[in-house]
């Protein structure tokens, strides 16, 4: 019984507001007004994007993810975070796809319940891609100066990255640092 009334809960949503909307004029006025600010907000984000995924696409292809990597892998080290999510601290800045892919990676390799696996788990539910939400904010605030802001971005992560890291050893491995 609970299952059908769960899933006649969303239809009867829908079918609501869409009486509401042609009984009344002015809803389906401000519904058809707010679609097309929304198409017009997509046509402004387009070269944008288009500038990202092929910055993204050189980024990867080119090898500067790998040589971020093994540059920062004996600093993670020494800093008691797991070498295992250098990729994955280097790709979620740039790109959530690349990330989510390291990720899934990282999970196959060293299992889900690892050290660096729930590092990582808290480290993508903790942070976010900071080049698209810095390139699509100020693309459409059209804020030219984000040095600052990408600086203070970029510290976000680190910081992140290093108590994704503290929580993992406290509350799932018992660990007093």
């Amino acid at each position: 019984m609970i299952g059908l009334i769960s899933s006649l809960v969303i239809p009867a949503v829908l079918l609501s507001a869409g009486m509401l909307m042609f009984r009344r004029g002015e809803y389906f006025n401000a519904f058809v007004k707010g679609a097309m600010d929304g198409l017009k907000c997509t046509a402004e984000l387009v070269p944008t994007m288009v500038i990202l995924i092929s910055a993204l696409y050189m980024f990867t292809k080119g090898g500067a993810a790998e040589l971020l990597t093994r540059l920062f892998t004996p600093l993670c080290e020494s800093l008691r975070l797991p070498a295992e999510i250098v990729p994955l601290a280097v790709t979620r800045p740039v790109s959530g796809s690349a990330a989510t892919a390291t990720f899934a990676s990282l999970l196959e390799v060293c299992g889900a319940d690892s050290y660096p696996a729930i590092t990582a788990a808290i480290m993508m539910g903790s942070s976010d891609t900071l080049v698209y939400v810095i390139a699509v904010y100020f693309s459409k605030t059209r804020v030219k100066s984000t040095v600052r802001v990408f600086a203070i971005a970029a510290i976000g992560s680190l910081l992140c990255l290093f108590l994704s890291s503290v929580l993992a050893r406290v509350f799932f491995l018992g660990d007093c640092i």
